[in-house]
């Protein structure tokens, strides 16, 4: 009915993780089917089943029967397409398979093939107005935003992005040199956006200038940071806000520190033990944000304030943690300025065409 290559994103229960991202991947980013030989479905595993094993500490290494949804939804085959587009709004579900009367897949329904989603409503918000102190002497006469990657400035590369997956407003957030933002991407409509701008009189941090934003957004909004490269679905981001009733969702990225020396465990002066060069192993802030329009209200005007402190304000059930696997770079020093430079051509292709 509607997925015509089946076999690709079908996967075994013994088959890594990182097989079903690929399914994903080939699914639209939507969701891995985990069948037997026969191809009898055993159970699904969404984008959101997946982050939320990584939080877990499952790696890209991990089974596919280890994450599954093992109770999986399904309608049998001859459904009518109002009948499973009912279900699917009752069940508030993405994906639909189909099955025969032996539990065979025979198709899947994808929720954007039937209600045709328009993902453009959802606007983003850029934060492109910070010094980038760390990457001077270049950001003393560029916005650090606009530091050429690949030849081309960064925040082109992430606006490029988002055209591309369907958003289309986007709101940017400057202050230092904003005339050199202005001028390049003016209305967006050459980058196959509307772009409107919020000018900081003053810095105003990585979320006080959500209070500038007007009218306040009636949808979850995208915010991010100018600075980082990603080459993340941001639809699964959306999803996952979704999916999980959150108020705000933070990506998070996973950081390995390796403490080059011998750490020595010292307790009322005595040595309890040693632990030779540690690795430790954190989630880390990645720039990349989803909040919804009530948090707006908690952001105080005109001041200085940043996403954490934001985050701060809401009780635990209410905001979550979107791991990101895909890549990504927080384009913040020379060393990582380099690093995209290098980068940039395998991860990205070069410049899309517009």
């Amino acid at each position: 009915m509607f997925c015509k290559q089946l076999g690709d994103i079908c996967l075994g229960p013994d088959q890594k993780i990182s097989d079903a991202i690929a399914c994903i991947d080939a699914s639209g980013g939507e969701i891995a089917l985990v069948t037997d030989e026969a191809g009898r479905l055993l159970g699904t595993i969404t984008d959101g089943d997946i982050r939320r094993a990584i939080l877990r500490d499952c790696t890209l290494e991990s089974l596919a029967r280890d994450i599954m949804n093992g109770h999986p939804r399904f309608v049998a085959k001859g459904t009518r397409v109002a009948e499973i587009a009912a279900r699917m709004r009752q069940e508030h579900v993405a994906q639909m398979p189909i099955v025969d009367s032996r539990g065979v897949v025979v198709d899947l329904v994808l929720a954007g093939e039937i209600f045709n989603p328009a993902p453009g409503k959802h606007p983003v918000v850029i934060m492109a107005g910070g010094l980038g102190t760390r990457l001077q002497p270049i950001t003393k006469s560029i916005p650090k935003p606009m530091v050429p990657i690949g030849g081309r400035p960064i925040l082109e590369v992430i606006i490029e992005q988002f055209a591309s997956q369907g958003f289309r407003w986007i709101t940017l957030c400057v202050n230092h040199l904003a005339e050199v933002i202005e001028g390049h991407f003016g209305d967006g409509k050459a980058f196959g956006v509307d772009i409107e701008y919020v000018r900081e009189a003053k810095r105003m941090g990585t979320a006080g200038a959500l209070s500038l934003v007007s009218p306040t957004p009636s949808m979850p909004v995208i915010v991010m940071n100018g600075d980082i490269l990603t080459a993340l679905n941001f639809g699964q981001l959306l999803a996952f806000h979704y999916e999980n009733g959150a108020l705000a969702t933070m990506g998070v990225n996973h950081f390995q520190y390796e403490i080059p020396y011998g750490v020595v465990d010292i307790k009322n002066h005595n040595i309890h033990g040693f632990v030779e060069k540690p690795v430790y192993d954190f989630f880390v802030n990645a720039g990349l944000y989803v909040v919804s329009p009530q948090v707006f209200d908690c952001v105080p005007e005109g001041e200085f304030f940043d996403m954490p402190s934001l985050f701060d304000q809401l009780e635990p059930s209410q905001k979550m943690a979107f791991p990101i696997h895909e890549y990504w770079l927080d384009v913040g020093r020379h060393d990582d300025l380099d690093r995209a430079s290098r980068e940039y051509e395998t991860v990205f292709g070069g410049r899309p065409n517009r």
